[in-house]
Order: C-alpha cells, then structure tokens, then sequence
C-alpha cells in the first residue's frame, strides 16, 4: 500500500493495481469502528452499537452512535463521528423540508436515497467523502 499513496490525492484516481486508495482507507476507518447492529420486529426495531473508551479523557456521555431523524427513522453508524454527526444533521433536515411540503413523514427508502445523493455529491464534486461511515437506517 506505501507505494500507492502518491494515488491517494484523489477519490476517482485509481492506482497502478486498479485500487482507488481513498477507499481503502474510508474501509480501514470502518473496520476501526465499533460495531453496530439494527434489528427489525413486526411491532419495531431495536438498534444497538459498542461504544469503545478512546482515553480516560473520554467522556461516553457525549458521543451519540444511536439517534432519532424522525419519530419514526433512527440510525446508528459505524466509523468517523464527524461525517455521522454531518450526515445526521442533513438527514433531519431533508425529513424536516419534506414533511414541511407534504404534510406526512418522509418514508424511510426516500431519506436514505437522499442521503446517498448527498454523500455522492460530496464524493464527486467536492473531494471529500462520507465513506468512512456505515449508516443504517431503520422505519419503525
């Protein structure tokens, strides 16, 4: 991989062995996250996730793997907490603008469809990417 690094400037560049770079290391950064794990009843979902201690420092309280889009989506992540918290705050508010047009809740395959526009827009246009999270995504 120390050879291919001078390919990673970019999400779209694949190096000499056809590997794009960039996502091996969005896959690495998944497979250092805790897992997490969505299960679904007939009469609801439970969604659960390890949360690992990172330092003494760390405070458990304030880092959130499991939260509410609307009353009745929620999702938790594997991966980075930044691009989660990002993707989570742009989740509630596509549900937000929809509900606000239609009058009911954003069905849960839309949200998720929206959600991967937005991590692809920003994989494409602006050269970052979402891609080191996994989201789940669940209806009551």
């Amino acid at each position: 991989m120390a050879a291919e690094r001078g390919y990673s400037f970019s999400l779209t560049t694949f190096s000499p062995s056809g590997k794009l770079v960039q996502i091996e290391y969005a896959l690495a950064a998944v497979a250092g996250g805790a897992p997490s794990v969505g299960i679904k009843a007939a009469n609801g979902v439970v969604l659960a996730t390890e949360k690992k201690q990172q330092s003494i420092l760390y405070d458990e309280r304030s880092v959130h793997k499991v939260e509410s889009i609307t009353k009745h989506i929620g999702v938790v992540y594997s991966g980075m907490g930044p691009d989660y918290r990002v993707l989570v705050h742009r989740a509630r508010k596509l549900a937000q603008q929809y509900y606000l047009v239609y009058h009911e809740p954003i069905p849960t395959a839309q949200l998720v469809q929206r959600i991967a526009s937005v991590m692809q827009e920003y994989t494409v246009w602006w050269c970052t990417s979402f891609w080191s999270i996994i989201v789940d995504m669940w209806l009551e």
